[in-house]
């Protein structure tokens, strides 16, 4: 989260270009959106027990657990995307879409921010807007573990917690579900970064980040996203 943050901070300085990452999860995670309580989303101490991260993230949205899946993060100036939210979200989530189309599964943007194969969630989507750049991140399900999940979000109690297990492996599918086998992660990387670049009509570079971004995403870990104050302050 805190590199995120450090390519948003570089490109509101012009000192990089658009920026597309993809990364995954060690150890599985559960984030929080900006404006959520960690206490009342997450069982903590279930969550410590188990070794799983916990962390607050830059962009809105609820509570989600980070397992089997690949995210993507796409840093852009504001006039490469519609000024409109959900036409923003449209049109970055349309690299998504092609990406999978391209793997052979067909999903849509359904607003405001999730991806659907067959009216079922396959990725979820969270931005912010800092110094005239968007941020948006999201999630590409590789699999689903219902009963993990909902181990450590938090949840009522046991039979609002079964229905909402069954509601998850309702509504929810999986690359893996879909597909009928798993699926190598460079292989969706790479037809994931054509979606984009389809939709942006841009060709991306690989790349590393800038010893500007690292200086400032270890600063931003060390003084913030590893706090308390930041993780707890709501």
């Amino acid at each position: 989260m805190a590199i995120d943050e450090a390519i948003l901070t570089a490109r509101s300085k012009d000192q990089v270009p658009n920026t597309l990452r993809f990364f995954t999860w060690k150890p599985v995670a559960v984030t929080i959106g900006f404006f959520q309580s960690m206490e009342q989303e997450v069982d903590v101490n279930k969550t410590r027990e188990l070794g799983i991260d916990m962390i607050r993230r830059y962009t809105g949205g609820g509570a989600v657990f980070h397992d089997k899946e690949l995210t993507y993060s796409i840093t852009l100036s504001e006039k490469d995307a519609p000024q409109d939210i959900i036409e923003s979200y449209k049109k970055i989530c349309a690299g998504i879409v092609n990406g999978l189309k391209s793997i052979g599964i067909d999903s849509e943007f359904r607003p405001i921010n999730d991806i659907t194969v067959n009216g079922k969630k396959i990725s979820g989507n969270a931005q912010t807007r800092r110094g005239g750049v968007i941020l948006q991140h999201g999630t590409i399900l590789l699999d689903v573990d219902a009963k993990k999940m909902f181990s450590v979000l938090k949840v009522p109690d046991e039979k609002i917690r079964d229905k909402a297990i069954k509601n998850v492996e309702e509504r929810v599918t999986s690359l893996k579900k879909e597909l009928g086998r798993d699926i190598n992660i460079e292989d969706l990387e790479k037809a994931l970064t054509a979606g984009f670049e389809q939709v942006f009509d841009v060709k991306f570079e690989g790349g590393e980040l800038t010893s500007g971004e690292i200086e400032t995403a270890e600063r931003l870990y060390k003084e913030k996203y590893s706090t308390k104050e930041w993780c707890y302050w709501r």
